[in-house]
C-alpha cells in the first residue's frame, strides 16, 4: 500500500508538532486505523482532536471509521464560527 500523507491543521498541528507527514498503514489503510495509531503516536491532545473534528479525504469530509480510497487525509478540528 502506497503511503498516505497526512496534514493537521489548527489544534492539529499543534497536537502533532507537525504540519504534514507520511503514514504507512500497516494493515488496515482504514480511518479506525489511522485514529488509533494517531492516538498511540500523540496522546491526548491529539484525541480531543479526533473526538470533536472529521477528517477530509481527497475533497470529502468523512467521520467514520471506513477505508481510505485517497493519498491525502486532511486532520482537521472542529471549527468555531458562524
Amino acid at each position: 500500500m502506497p503511503p498516505i500523507t497526512l496534514r493537521y491543521f489548527a489544534a492539529a498541528a499543534d497536537a502533532a508538532g507537525r504540519e504534514e507527514e507520511s503514514w504507512e498503514p500497516a494493515n488496515d489503510a482504514s480511518l479506525a486505523a489511522l485514529r488509533v495509531e494517531l492516538i498511540e503516536r500523540y496522546g491526548d491532545d491529539m484525541r480531543r482532536v479526533i473526538q470533536s473534528g472529521s477528517f477530509l479525504i481527497d475533497g470529502t469530509v468523512r467521520c467514520d471509521d471506513g477505508e481510505i480510497a485517497g493519498s491525502v487525509v486532511d486532520v482537521l478540528p472542529a471549527f468555531a464560527g458562524g
